[in-house]
Formats: C-alpha cells, sequence, structure tokens
C-alpha cells in the first residue's frame, strides 16, 4: 500500500495544498521505467497525466501573454515556447525538489544531465495535470504563475527567448563585427544513432562547443556556450 502521508506532506511543503486524492500526485511522479520494475505495487505511469499538464500548461502561458502584451503573434510564440521548453519547465521541476519523490528505475537514477532534466521537465507538467483534475483549473493556472511565468522578467531581460543561434550572430556582429560560422569537430555512434560534435568560431576562434544527436541540435548547443563566454556584452546586446 502507498504512503499517501509522505506525498501530502510534501504537496502541503511545495504547493500549499494536499490532493483530494493523492494517488493523482503518486501517478505524477510515477516514471515509466519504475512500472517495469514493480508491475505489481505501481498503478500507473505519469505520461497521461504529462499530456494533459502540457496542454492546461500551454493554455495558461498563451492566456498570460494574450492578456498582457500586444506584441504580434510571432514575438508571443516565441516567449511562449521559451517558458514551456524543457529547460525551463525542468528548472522549475528542479527547484520545486520533485525529484525527492519521484519514482524511477535503478537505471534511469543514473541517467545523462539532460536525461534527468526532460524527466523532471515531464514531471513537472504531470504533477500540473494532478493538480488540474484534483483542485481544478484556477489551482493548477496559480501553480503555473507561481512557478513558471515568474520567470519570464529574466527570459526577457537575457534575450534568452530568442533562438541561439540568432543572438549569437547579433552579438558577434555588434561586437566583434563579425559573422559566426559552424564546424563538424566530432561525429561518433553509429549511422542510426549519431552524435555530433560542433564548433562555432567568430573570426576564426572558437567560441563555443556543443553536442547533439544532429547538426542543428548541435549548432544550437554551441551558440548557448559562445554566448556564455561573451557574458554581461551578451546580455547587453540582448536587452
Amino acid at each position: 500500500m502507498q504512503d499517501y502521508n509522505l506525498y501530502q506532506t510534501f504537496a502541503k511543503e511545495k504547493f500549499g495544498f494536499t490532493f483530494t486524492n493523492p494517488e493523482f500526485l503518486v501517478s505524477a511522479l510515477t516514471h515509466r521505467s519504475y512500472m517495469n520494475e514493480h508491475k505489481k505495487s505501481a498503478k500507473e505511469h505519469n505520461e497521461r497525466l504529462e499530456f494533459l499538464g502540457d496542454a492546461v500548461l500551454e493554455l495558461v502561458v498563451t492566456e498570460y501573454l494574450y492578456g498582457n502584451y500586444s506584441e504580434p503573434e510571432g514575438i508571443l510564440t516565441n516567449w511562449r515556447a521559451a517558458l514551456v521548453r524543457t529547460e525551463s519547465i525542468g528548472a522549475a521541476g528542479a527547484k520545486l525538489d520533485l525529484g525527492q519523490l519521484l519514482r524511477l528505475s535503478r537505471g534511469e537514477k543514473h541517467g545523462s544531465e539532460r536525461a534527468r532534466e526532460q524527466i523532471l521537465a515531464n514531471a513537472f507538467e504531470a504533477v500540473t495535470g494532478a493538480i488540474y483534475l484534483d483542485k481544478g483549473y484556477d489551482a493548477a493556472k496559480e501553480f503555473i504563475h507561481q512557478n513558471i511565468l515568474t520567470t519570464f522578467e529574466e527570459i526577457l531581460s537575457t534575450g534568452s527567448w530568442r533562438d541561439p543561434k540568432s543572438r549569437l550572430q547579433e552579438v558577434a556582429q555588434s561586437i566583434e563585427g563579425q559573422t559566426p560560422s559552424y564546424k563538424v569537430i566530432e561525429e561518433t555512434g553509429p549511422d542510426h544513432d549519431k552524435i555530433f560534435t560542433l564548433g562555432v568560431y567568430v573570426g576564426g576562434k572558437l567560441k563555443g562547443k556543443g553536442t547533439g544527436p544532429s547538426k542543428q541540435v548541435a549548432q544550437q548547443e554551441a551558440a548557448k556556450a559562445a554566448l556564455e563566454t561573451y557574458g554581461s556584452k551578451a546580455k547587453h546586446n540582448a536587452s
């Protein structure tokens, strides 16, 4: 039998309320991999709640942006994407310490940092779905406002809502009068599962490296790394 008290105490501490049906929270914090190892004791993993929470999250963020800003659709879309991307909601999940009660397989517990971020992001969406089912739309909306929309000012001030490659091009041209170029440094793995490492160069100097399952993803990661090297200059340029 599941120890609901542990989950209710966590909910009270982190969310400010307890669940009428604590099984929603238990399911929200159960990864599919855990089900594979505990078929008899685990009732449901969090993917259905994640599906629901993703829709609620996007609606709340869209409603907020539409109601508070008069920018054109393209800008609002980019802002929304920055607020609901894996990095943003994964960070929110980590800040709430969802990993404290997150039920994972032994293998997943020792996964990569990127995999951990994705799992926390999915858990955050699932918890959003659980709150929506248990407490209704207004409670889910308040949860999203407290944990996601409070980061919006920082996203605006740093310009992180812009595509990293586009931001880097603006920064490099502004500071150095140069356009960045990207080159493949390394390719590893079989053809069906390759990993690419690319470098981004400005004025012939390596500014950052990025790795990913495609050249496009690796370029974005390299651009992010390069923006870090410009530091406060990049933030000033973005404002």
